[in-house]
């Protein structure tokens, strides 16, 4: 995929590095991660497109076809939402926010305009107008002190990991690697992403490429619909009815596997974090195997190399593997040593809190 147009004149700013992300680093990920984290650095994001939903039943119509409750969003509330198919599985997520007189929803590029025809579909006769506008709306992503700089049609601050209303967070750990996570994201005109870049290129302001953002996300724990969602994903599975899924709001597509699975406190698989041996600076593939004693148990789903971390990364297992398991990550020369950490635990909903485990490097 390459580059949208709106995008392309970040390519002139000193170090930088393209993919169909926009800016893929800038020479330094870690000094990246750190600025943004910092609230120094902004992120152009390249990957996430913009949808909008204006007409009075709005909010309304979205509350009843998604897992949210929206019918009460107050404007510039930042909130998910999920799609879900008959069997309960994510179809689609999106970033929500309203500013009053229309929704504005942040999804993954590469899945947005799958979300904008089905959204079409269900319009029926209500007053709704979903509309794809990234050819006039970007987004660009930092610290919600960063972001506030910029000239933006709206907002959205993301409420990871807390439990919003009606959610239930299924991880033990305790505290949560997310706590700290200050992440927000502007939809700004294409305009003034231009005079963004240009900002950039004078070294007026530092910016941080999607390796920074995904190391930045992956050690809060935090799913993506475009590298968690496999297309057999329920929301239990990732903890995302911690902050995409209202338990108690009323009925909508996939909503009885929702409430059977939580209510059973069994989903069939689970999201991990692994701490992966970097000894040799190895990563992993997404989509790599994951191994205990030589059989497949999962695949990883999102990997980085974090500025503190180390060699980190997400995987679904399944609910069998023990949460004490030593397993395994294929690699491109043979496989490489990974601990473990539960995201959700086989019995999600029950358990009880745990410290977070050392970094596998601390264990020897």
């Amino acid at each position: 995929m390459a580059v949208p147009a709106a995008f392309e004149p970040f390519a002139a700013v000193p170090g930088a590095v393209t993919d169909a992300s926009g800016i893929a680093h800038l020479g330094n990920p870690m000094r990246e991660q750190r600025d943004l984290a910092a609230g120094r650095a902004l992120a152009p994001l390249a990957d996430r497109a913009v949808i909008t939903v204006a007409g009075e039943d709005r909010l309304s119509w979205l509350d009843s076809i998604t897992s949210q409750a929206l019918t009460s969003l107050a404007p510039g509330v930042g909130t998910e939402l999920l799609v879900l198919d008959p069997q309960g599985h994510v179809e689609h997520a999106a970033s929500v926010v309203d500013d009053g007189e229309r929704a504005w929803l942040i999804v993954d590029r590469d899945r947005a305009a799958a979300l904008v025809g089905w959204l079409q579909r269900m319009r029926f006769r209500l007053r709704v107008d979903p509309q794809d506008v990234s050819e006039s709306y970007a987004v660009v992503g930092g610290t919600s002190g960063a972001v506030a700089a910029l000239p933006a049609a709206a907002v959205w601050h993301d409420p990871w990991p807390s439990v919003s209303v009606g959610g239930w967070g299924y991880s033990p750990v305790d505290p949560h690697p997310g706590g700290d996570r200050d992440w927000s994201e502007a939809i700004v005109a294409v305009a003034d992403l231009a005079q963004l870049a240009d900002s950039a290129i004078r070294g007026d302001q530092p910016l941080a490429g999607s390796l920074a953002v995904e190391a930045l996300r992956v050690a809060a724990w935090r799913p993506r619909a475009s590298h968690e969602a496999d297309g057999r994903t329920l929301p239990h599975e990732v903890d995302w009815l911690r902050t995409a899924v209202h338990l108690d709001k009323g009925c909508y597509r996939g909503q009885e596997t929702v409430a059977k699975v939580h209510n059973l406190g069994h989903p069939p698989r689970r999201l991990v974090s692994l701490q992966l041996d970097g000894s040799d600076g190895e990563l992993p593939e997404v989509g790599a195997a994951v191994r205990r004693e030589g059989t497949e148990v999962g695949a990883i789903t999102s990997v980085a190399r974090h500025h503190e971390e180390g060699p980190i990364a997400l995987v679904i297992v399944k609910r069998s593997v023990p949460v004490d398991a030593a397993l395994d990550v294929d690699v491109a020369d043979g496989v490489i040593a990974a601990a473990q950490e539960v995201v959700v635990p086989p019995d999600a909903g029950r358990a009880a809190s745990v410290p977070r485990l050392p970094r596998l490097s601390q264990r020897r």
